[in-house]
């Protein structure tokens, strides 16, 4: 567990185990630029801290993303100003509905740190796409040579189409590690009962 998300010791917490996949993909030539349905524009983007942590949260909170909502904002502000980190938005009529977020700090391999869309985004055909611009992405950087591999990983907590999504992009599965989690109450996550340890 990293060190900023171990919770105090007293602070309420409600425990969650979950499934975690670990996936990797050889990265694909470039290919011809996603187009999204409705008008949808992807951009990468230098969000200021609270900007990232609204999207993230309004992605995530379904599927308990709670790592970057306990992040310290020093430390987050270090980490969205690296240039090994990109975040990339998804607009559909001038409104985030979407973003991902790639790290290339372990060159040649970048990995995909974050993938999601609103809740209202969900079942509109943009997912996959989106999946697909990130992978697109990466066949794009060279730091000097081309990325070698694209890493992500996913959990049972998250959008149940995830993985079947990642595995049908061309990732594919290294290895499975479960994984409990203290999630502080105060971020007024709901916690699936199927999923409380």
């Amino acid at each position: 567990m990293l060190d900023y998300a171990r919770i105090p010791a007293g602070e309420p917490a409600d425990r969650v185990a979950v499934m975690v996949t670990f996936m990797h993909m050889a990265v694909p030539s470039p290919r011809l630029p996603v187009q999204f349905p409705e008008d949808g524009i992807l951009a990468r983007q230098k969000l200021s801290v609270a900007a990232y942590r609204q999207l993230y949260h309004e992605v995530g909170a379904p599927w308990l993303w709670w790592l970057r909502e306990v992040m310290p904002d020093t430390m987050l502000a270090r980490h969205l100003a690296s240039p090994l980190v990109s975040t990339h938005v998804l607009s559909v009529d001038g409104k985030a509905a979407g973003f991902f977020e790639l790290e290339r700090s372990n060159w040649p391999d970048v990995n995909l740190n974050y993938l999601g869309l609103v809740p209202e985004m969900i079942g509109r055909g943009f997912g996959m796409k989106l999946l697909r611009a990130a992978i697109n992405e990466v066949s794009l950087i060279r730091d000097p040579g081309p990325a070698r591999r694209l890493t992500v990983n996913t959990c049972t907590a998250d959008h149940p189409r995830a993985l079947p999504n990642y595995l049908a992009a061309g990732f594919v599965e290294i290895r499975r590690l479960r994984e409990v989690w203290d999630i502080p109450r105060r971020l007024g996550l709901r916690i699936p009962d199927h999923l409380r340890a």
